[in-house]
């Protein structure tokens, strides 16, 4: 199934943590799916830090890993096996970029303005009514999505974006 990415910004330098936790917290409860999150906060003085979660697919790839290589090298060496598999099937899961790409977070770090943050979210089989319920507990600007037109609509209704639609972010499309 595909992915959709959704990138917001907002005001303030803690707000997109506040958002992530509580999109967790929508996900712990099962009410929707996160496949990998980001937070983009620049501080006051232009400084870029980034908060990364680890993708589901990395810990996919790593659990794979760590189970071949147990049973490869089960016979010979098994704590040996289990950490190469471990080892290898993390760098395959980053290898294959199945989260949110590390080169566009870093870019529009240095877009936002000093004092604001970013929220990177990359979700499948999303239940829309949850995530928005979620979101309207905050205050926020869709700066991407590649959601269809009306779903993007409804998410800016949510985080009371009043700015101009999908074109005026044409710059971020990929």
């Amino acid at each position: 199934m595909a992915s959709n990415l959704i990138v917001l910004t907002f005001d303030t330098m803690d707000a997109a943590d506040q958002v992530r936790e509580a999109l967790v917290k929508g996900k712990h409860e099962g009410a929707l799916t996160i496949d990998d999150a980001a937070v983009v906060v620049k501080d006051a003085e232009g400084k870029v830090h980034v908060q990364n979660q680890v993708s589901r697919g990395t810990w996919t790839a790593t659990g794979v890993g760590g189970l071949l290589g147990l049973l490869i090298g089960g016979i010979l060496f098994p704590v040996g096996g289990l950490v190469f598999g471990l080892a290898s099937g993390a760098v395959v899961g980053r290898f294959l970029n199945l989260g949110v790409d590390g080169k566009f977070v870093k870019e529009v770090g240095e877009e936002i303005k000093p004092g604001t943050s970013a929220l990177f979210v990359l979700t499948s089989h999303e239940n829309e009514a949850a995530t928005l319920a979620i979101l309207r507990q905050y205050q926020g600007k869709v700066l991407q999505t590649n959601l269809s037109s009306e779903a993007e609509e409804s998410l800016k209704k949510a985080l009371k974006d009043d700015s101009p639609g999908p074109e005026s972010n044409a710059v971020w499309k990929s």
